[in-house]
């Protein structure tokens, strides 16, 4: 049962208010953005909320009135209102799931293709479009931070950035493993064939949130962009690389117009992936003190996508499933993303 606590909401916001309104608030840079931005995140809810209760309101009104009489045109308004309001109510829904500290943020993602080739690169190509089309779809913009290409088709590996508010709540079910089975193009003998890619899935961190990073931690290299990105590319040793050396982490960027800027977008990518070993590491060490272990193998694809014999994606976690493979690889996902977020309640 999710309960959405309209009252709690209102108090909450209403005390962070006045906490604008104390002396010495702003100086504490830190904290009042955070505080601006929860306040920000707040008022949407709050919005979202009074904007479907106004909507049932209105519906109510016009059943009453339908009760007096009949009028097609009141009838198709209250069908279409009823579609309308059900589509809102299931949003508000999901974005009271949506309530972890970085849920908000926005998402980068990395794309790495398994074992297999040029088979298993196209799969990183396939799935690198399915993103794209669902953050278009859902209203999100994508940017490209690192990329490079397979030798003969496909990706070998791929960054990008999903931008827009609760990007990282909505995505985060898609980290794991994600499984292919078809007939290969790449297959003279049209054999069916199985693949694999690993989909990453992290906040971006913003510089209100403190990571701390030793310069003298890190390897930093410069190197002249290989993707696409406009006539700058190559002419330049604009593209960066930078290696944490005490964990190994390597992250890059090549896609802005500057190394500085460049810089900067890689060290946002750094602190988000040492922020998340950060944590897994305390989730770990909590896991250890209840006795559970987590599987957390190549192997362990938490979604499979079936074009042969038959056609299928069906999520191992939630058992959602779908059988239109094509309009998944389109971008919707807005099933898989629900069905996931309401099963870890």
């Amino acid at each position: 049962m999710i309960h959405f606590d309209i009252v709690g909401l209102e108090k909450e916001l209403s005390d962070l208010e006045k906490q604008t309104t104390i002396q010495n608030f702003w100086e504490d840079s830190s904290n009042s953005s955070k505080v601006l931005k929860r306040i920000t995140e707040l008022k949407n809810k709050i919005t979202s909320f009074k904007t479907t209760k106004k909507e049932l309101d209105n519906l109510i009104e016009i059943k009453n009135l339908l009760a007096e009489e009949n009028d097609a045109e009141l009838e198709k308004e209250l069908e279409d209102g009823i579609k309308d309001l059900k589509n809102n109510i299931e949003k508000l829904e999901i974005s009271t799931l949506l309530s972890g500290p970085y849920d908000i943020n926005n998402a980068i993602i990395t794309l790495h293709p398994g074992a297999g080739g040029t088979e298993a690169q196209d799969w990183v190509e396939m799935l690198y479009r399915m993103y794209t089309r669902w953050a278009n779809a859902n209203g999100y913009q994508v940017e490209e931070l690192d990329y490079l290409a397979g030798e003969e088709a496909g990706i070998k590996s791929v960054t990008f950035l999903v931008s827009g508010d609760y990007a990282y709540g909505y995505l985060k079910g898609e980290q794991g493993v994600h499984r292919l089975v078809r007939i290969s193009p790449f297959d003279a003998g049209g054999r069916r064939h199985t693949s694999f890619a690993s989909v990453e899935v992290l906040p971006e961190i913003t510089d209100d949130t403190e990571i701390d990073i030793n310069s003298d931690d890190l390897k930093i290299d410069t190197y002249r962009a290989s993707g696409a990105g406009g006539q700058h590319i190559n002419k330049t040793s604009s593209a960066v690389r930078i290696t944490h050396i005490p964990t190994n982490i390597v992250v890059a960027c090549q896609t802005e117009r500057s190394q500085i800027q460049n810089r900067e977008t890689a060290m946002r990518m750094l602190k988000s992936k040492l922020l998340h070993l950060k944590e897994q590491a305390h989730k770990e060490t909590i896991n250890e003190l209840k006795g559970i272990q987590m599987d957390i193998a190549w192997g362990s694809q938490i979604r499979s996508y079936v074009f042969c014999p038959y056609t299928l994606v069906k999520d191992h976690r939630t058992n959602y499933e779908v059988g239109n493979v094509q309009s998944v690889m389109d971008g919707d996902l807005n099933g898989f993303i629900d069905s996931y977020l309401r099963s870890i309640i």
